[in-house]
């Protein structure tokens, strides 16, 4: 691959666990020289993050998180660690951290304190609350936001308890937005010659993906609720239905896609049934045309349906883990990759992003403080 976009650029990221180190290895990916800060003696928690392990100080857990990254290992709090620091920051173009709120003033890792050595450094913060208010000091993690931000009342059947999501996507997510925010203000810092504070928090950006649910309750005073099957709230039908064999989400978004499907399924006379009709009628009547739809796709199992609809009907199977990722497609779209480790050939997921058609290289982050040499010579 020719030369990463990011090439040139230097993070310095006192970081651990999920968040952080999730935004910040799209930076390494992109070829950002992404510089872990880790605390003795141990480094990045997660290092230590089981069951599955890669000899002492690795896990698999750490470099789903930490590829293309190096390793510094430096102790904040000491001032050998602090004046090995602030050399790092004279020649870097970021310092990001997920730290508690309350930490990065008392860790002198914000704007006011590194402008000093570098006045176009970008100090980016990702905290669970942020650092402006009474909940600064709180410690917080993904699930508290998904409970607090309504997410677990929207997910699962009605009848059901509230229920998360089955992967961490708050901390993702809240990992990107702060990337895009470190981008921002190193482009805004190489025209006007200063940097800045970038702040973002799970809560915030937790509350924020509840999008146009938010928007639907401030204006209208409309609750959205848990709807049976995985539903849409205004799109029918858009939701799960059963196979032969199993589940199939169908998701009819245009009107173009329900013509196709009740005629595919054997249900073209649905099209004049004045419950069914248009959008508001399906939506009404939602409950009324599950067994109808069910009924039909039960006499197929869901290949046959997959098949079928392939390329002309929005329609996926429901996959267990083992499922998709052992499914051809994942392997023929380049999503595969087998890194060389210390312990042997590790497989991971590789980069959704590409450049001129290529999927982005990697690399396993080094055992701890590996680096330190090399950067401190």
């Amino acid at each position: 691959m020719k030369s990463l976009p990011l090439k040139g650029l230097r993070i310095l990221a006192v970081e651990q666990y999920g968040a952080g180190p999730y935004g910040s290895m799209f930076l390494a990916d992109l070829g950002a020289e992404v510089i872990k800060i880790e605390s003795p003696p141990s480094g990045d928690v997660s290092r230590s993050t089981g069951p599955y392990f890669l000899g002492d100080g690795d896990s698999q857990f750490f470099q789903t998180f930490n590829l293309n990254k190096r390793s510094v290992l430096l102790d904040l709090k000491s001032s050998d660690g602090r004046s090995q620091f602030e050399r790092l920051v004279a020649t870097s173009d970021a310092v990001t951290n997920n730290l508690r709120g309350d930490q990065p003033d008392k860790l002198k890792l914000t704007y006011a304190h590194l402008s000093a050595i570098k006045a176009t450094i970008v100090c980016a913060h990702l905290s669970a609350y942020g650092r402006d208010n009474e909940r600064a000091a709180w410690p917080g993690y993904d699930y508290l936001m998904q409970a607090e931000a309504g997410f677990m009342t929207l997910t699962g059947e009605p009848n059901g308890p509230p229920a998360r999501f089955g992967l961490s996507m708050v901390d993702f997510m809240t990992g990107s937005v702060m990337a895009t925010g470190v981008l921002a203000a190193i482009i805004g810092a190489q025209r006007t010659g200063l940097g800045c504070d970038v702040d973002v928090s799970l809560f915030d950006v937790a509350l924020h993906q509840l999008s146009y649910p938010a928007t639907w309750y401030l204006n209208a005073g409309h609750e959205t609720t848990r709807l049976p099957r995985s539903a849409h709230p205004g799109t029918v039908p858009c939701q799960l239905y059963r196979s032969a064999d199993g589940w199939l989400m169908v998701m009819c978004m245009l009107d173009k896609f329900w013509q196709q499907f009740v005629d595919g399924i054997g249900l073209s006379q649905l099209k004049a049934d004045l419950r069914f009709v248009d959008y508001a009628a399906r939506r009404e009547h939602r409950d009324a045309l599950t067994p109808i739809i069910d009924a039909a796709l039960m006499m197929q199992p869901s290949e046959h349906w997959l098949k079928k609809f392939a390329g002309v009907l929005p329609m996926a199977p429901v996959n267990d883990i083992k499922a998709a990722l052992d499914n051809p497609y994942v392997e023929r779209m380049g999503m595969l990759q087998t890194l060389d480790h210390p312990s042997g050939a590790l497989r991971l997921l590789k980069s959704p992003i590409k450049i001129d058609g290529e999927r982005l290289p990697g690399r396993v982050c080094p055992p701890l403080g590996t680096d330190g040499a090399s950067l401190f010579e």
